[in-house]
């Protein structure tokens, strides 16, 4: 799986979402900020990117933006959740509540 040439993400404000343009699509992950935490619902990736590294760019975004921004992270998109739950360094982003459910021991 590797990272085709990936254009940046922008972070689409209006409508809460992390975007890549490809051509005429977008790839994107949905968030919403609630009270020290960030959510994050649902990530769509066009057919055509699927398994080229885009869900993955999309995730790395996110988890900085929560890192940068000092917000836990709320993953209830089931790629979020699995890509959380596969890279440690981003354990520490989980929500206290969120934590059992991903099988992330409770912080230190």
């Amino acid at each position: 799986m590797a990272d085709i040439d990936i254009p940046d993400v922008v972070d689409n404000t209006t409508d809460h979402r992390f975007e890549i343009a490809l051509g005429k699509d977008k790839a994107f992950a949905e968030y919403r900020l609630v009270h020290g935490a960030i959510i994050l619902p649902h990530t769509v990736v066009p057919d055509a990117f699927e398994g080229k590294g885009v869900a993955g760019r999309l995730a790395r975004y996110a988890m900085q933006y929560a890192r940068d921004h000092d917000l836990k992270v709320i993953p209830l998109c089931p790629y979020m959740a699995a890509y959380m739950t596969k890279h440690p360094e981003t354990h520490d982003l989980v929500h206290h509540r969120y934590r059992e459910r991903l099988g992330i021991p409770a912080a230190a």
